[in-house]
């Protein structure tokens, strides 16, 4: 099979280099020192339990700039923020084959989140993640499938990933179809060492990761703690909380099932123990903030459904305005020595 991981930062890193092992044909989309480390040393995975994975360079792992120059892929696995998806655009189409199976490995509520869903709702796009149609029309959505990410890792260094938890990715079709294509590829990505559900319903999944990343996130950014510090401190976990009342209350309407109480959820993130979240290292590093598919497409799903968000609202435009004041300043925020 051959696969494009476009993104080859901490959770690319992780899927491209255990793949590439497992003798898939692997090629890395990536830049700058990434690219220069991928070609000269491959990918190496620091575990949780210190030992370590290398995938060489070779005839099963390469990396490109340029996707074009890569071809038409069976699978392209999307890696990179949400936010980002849009600059790859249109030269993302030159990995795009007749058949090509678009992978969504991204944080929050997708572009495509409307497309092939029964009810009233179906086809509708949302103007805070596609604004002007781009992405749903440069990337057709029977293309498209969904994916979940729930391992914690962190790109350490170019081409050096370290695995803080977690093994699990979960795939589903939009329309909830167990198709031929996403079989193959679950068994591609468990031969690979990972655990890959196939789910029927794909959106509930998303919710129950979106569900801590629309609050522990923005939270995090905010006040520079890690997921334990927001759970041990009683006001930020009652904030988190409070958001996610909310958010289950829009996801419900959208016909979401909840299949974890909120409490479950918040003792899953307090579990992973010092943390920091992506949006925190975004902060910490000057990078844009992820913070539209996150938080703000949640407040457009609340408006949609006419459900009433006021602490989500509140906390996304204090971090909106963290987002514009690091951009503005060219800053980033970080403790001393980080």
């Amino acid at each position: 099979m051959k696969i494009a991981i476009v993104g080859a930062g901490a959770i690319g890193g992780y899927l491209g280099a255990r793949l590439a092992r497992s003798g898939q044909d692997l090629t890395f989309i990536a830049r700058r020192d990434n690219l220069l480390a991928i070609n000269a040393r491959g990918m190496r995975l620091v575990l949780p339990d210190g030992s370590e994975e290398v995938a060489l360079p070779g005839p099963t792992l390469r990396a490109l700039e340029d996707p074009i120059e890569a071809g038409p892929q069976d699978v392209v696995l999307l890696t990179v923020k949400a936010h980002q998806v849009r600059d790859l655009l249109p030269a993302l189409r030159g990995l795009f084959g007749p058949r090509t199976m678009v992978v969504t490995m991204i944080n929050g509520v997708p572009w495509w989140y409307f497309h092939r869903l029964p009810g009233p709702f179906e086809g509708r796009s949302l103007q805070s993640l596609d604004p002007d149609g781009a992405l749903a029309a440069q990337i057709e959505p029977e293309r498209v499938v969904g994916g979940i990410v729930y391992p914690a890792a962190e790109l350490v260094a170019p081409g050096v990933v370290k695995v803080v938890e977690g093994n699990r990715f979960t795939l589903g079709e939009l329309d909830g179809s167990r198709s031929e294509r996403l079989e193959a590829l679950s068994q591609a990505l468990m031969a690979a060492g990972f655990k890959c559900p196939v789910s029927r319903d794909i959106r509930s999944e998303i919710w129950v990761k979106l569900w801590g990343n629309l609050s522990f996130n923005p939270i995090s950014a905010l006040t520079h703690a890690t997921l334990q510090d927001i759970c041990h401190f009683p006001p930020t976990r009652e904030l988190a909380a409070q958001m996610m009342r909310e958010a289950q209350a829009v996801g419900e309407k959208l016909g979401v099932a909840f299949k974890v109480g909120l409490e479950q959820r918040i003792a899953g993130a307090e579990a992973v123990g010092a943390h920091k979240t992506s949006m925190l290292l975004d902060v910490e590093h000057g990078r844009a903030l992820e913070l539209e598919a996150l938080v703000g497409a949640v407040l457009e799903l609340g408006r949609i459904t006419d459900t009433a968000t006021p602490t989500i609202a509140a906390v996304y435009a204090l971090t909106r305005l963290l987002a514009a004041t690091l951009q503005a300043q060219g800053a980033r925020l970080a403790p001393q020595g980080i």
